[in-house]
């Protein structure tokens, strides 16, 4: 027979995203990379509580970190305290490094975290974007677009 799982908590899978990037930049490219973390950190990621809509992605020492990631205090009796809003090493192999290291010298790229998520072997990783921002009619064309592709989905549907 099954263990009973504990209620909420995310095994494998998205545990916090980041919608307003998508909408905010284009998205160039994606990486996929490892996160460090405490273990008070991971409980609380798979509470599935953490924010990224101000977290960025950036070099300090040669290493990448990921900077203004809100992951709130485990609250389940655990002692170890951390900072919520503290910058968190990525692991990243050396030539994706320098891949985003170049995508950041260039004029008006930046690397945004798209999403958190636990990978089948329950390991935390971050899907990062090599990104542009877009300007105000750029956002208005992908508003129409959105709104045009749902009313095509209503109208078809109601044939």
């Amino acid at each position: 027979m099954a263990e009973p799982r504990k209620p909420g908590l995310i095994s494998h899978g998205i545990a916090a995203q980041n919608r307003k990037a998508r909408f905010n930049y284009t998205i160039l490219s994606t990486v996929e990379a490892g996160i460090v973390l405490r273990g008070a950190e991971v409980k609380s990621l798979r509470m599935g509580r953490a924010t990224l809509s101000e977290a960025f992605a950036g070099e300090r020492d040669g290493e990448m970190f990921l900077f203004n990631m809100y992951i709130p205090e485990y609250q389940g009796g655990v002692l170890s305290r951390f900072d919520t809003k503290g910058p968190r090493k990525l692991l990243l192999k050396r030539k994706e490094i320098n891949t985003l290291m170049g995508a950041i010298a260039r004029q008006g790229s930046t690397v945004v975290p798209l999403d958190v998520h636990f990978n089948p072997r329950g390991m935390a990783k971050v899907t990062l974007g090599i990104a542009e921002g877009r300007k105000l009619h750029d956002k208005r064309a992908a508003i129409a677009k959105r709104d045009w592709e749902r009313d095509k989905a209503r109208l078809l549907r109601n044939r």
